[in-house]
């Protein structure tokens, strides 16, 4: 299969560079778009001459660098899991030759025949990687990173998105939230956190399941960020009562693994649920930017999972509940219910 490369002047270069490996290795020609990225990452699928077939990562410098995807693949496949092995690389110029997981992501698979198989493999997996974490292995998920991130909100989804200036009153709320939020997170246990586990990044194998992608930005951080990735996932919506269950399922897990989650089941749920509205707040502002920024606008239809999300878990917590009045006060609607805690 045939690929036009056109002036794609990256693309050309691309095939010139695998074509300088091994003549065993792949054949340059057959080169196709494999995925789509929300970033300058580009990945290319290509055949080799024995029927395999091999993904390209296209990383262009200066605004991306390989080095991250290099380091986490070794760190995290140590750990036990499936992760791309890195075959052949050209760091300079953000070039590298990858395993193939295949073509089935856990968001073409997921129904509710396959969900309970397919999130069991997953958290055991996430289980398995935790268990291995160490500090200073990776960036450390710290005040300013988390911060930075929640400010992601106020700028691109508040700001850009609704087109909404606000009140000092307006601040201060958000600011309330984002300081009990802060609190939480940053007194949860550490761990190795992959920051996007979810059904876009995780591949449906034969073996090892499930093959896991896009970590390069792995940080060192809470314990219930990746759980929280999976369960409340910005492109596909279980029930309440399924998502307890598997959040359940992973705690008692974690704790005969001998991770430090809390005894309290109560406590780690409230926990899950806390960097779960960090999470919703900061992809709200990252589906907000690169629509107006970056023109993609695929990533709209998914804002209202997202603001539900955002609603139900700042509607239950005493803490959390002034976001509630500020989200009604930009969008203009009434009071809405009391809380659980």
């Amino acid at each position: 299969m045939s690929f036009n490369t056109g002036s794609d002047l990256r693309l050309t270069q691309l095939k010139e560079w695998l074509a300088t490996l091994s003549a065993e290795k792949v054949l340059p020609d057959t080169i196709r778009p494999a995925s789509s990225d929300a970033s300058f990452r580009r990945y290319f699928r290509v055949d080799a001459p024995d029927g395999a077939t091999y993904i390209a990562m296209d990383a262009p410098p200066p605004q991306e660098d390989v080095r991250p995807f290099i380091h986490v693949a070794e760190v995290f496949g140590e750990a036990g899991v499936s992760v791309p092995k890195v075959l052949e690389q050209d760091v300079e110029r953000g070039f590298l030759l990858l395993s193939d997981l295949g073509t089935t992501t856990y968001l073409h698979q997921l129904n509710h025949d396959t969900a309970h198989k397919l999130y069991i493999d997953a958290i055991e997996a996430l289980v398995l990687i935790q268990a291995q974490s160490k500090p200073a292995v990776l960036p450390e998920y710290d005040r300013a990173l988390l911060h930075r991130e929640l400010m992601l909100f106020p700028e691109w989804y508040i700001g850009k998105h609704l087109g909404v200036t606000m009140t000092d009153k307006q601040k201060a709320l958000l600011d309330s939230v984002f300081e009990a939020l802060l609190a939480n997170n940053l007194a949860q246990p550490q761990v190795y956190v992959h920051r996007d586990y979810h059904s876009r990044n995780l591949m449906v194998t034969e073996r090892g399941n499930p093959g896991i992608l896009d970590f390069q930005d792995a940080v060192y951080g809470p314990i219930t960020y990746d759980l929280v990735s999976l369960l409340r996932d910005a492109y596909i919506q279980w029930d309440e009562e399924m998502v307890l269950d598997w959040a359940i399922r992973y705690w008692e897990r974690a704790r005969r693994a001998g991770l430090p989650v809390s005894h309290d089941i109560d406590a780690f749920y409230r926990d899950f649920e806390y960097m779960g509205l960090q999470r919703h707040l900061k992809v709200l502002g990252i589906f907000a930017r690169l629509y107006h920024r970056d023109g993609k606008d695929g990533y709209l239809k998914d804002l209202p999972l997202v603001m539900e999300y955002t609603r139900k878990a700042a509607g239950r917590y005493k803490a959390l509940a002034p976001l509630i009045v500020l989200l009604d006060d930009l969008e203009n609607k009434g009071p809405s219910t009391g809380f659980t805690f």
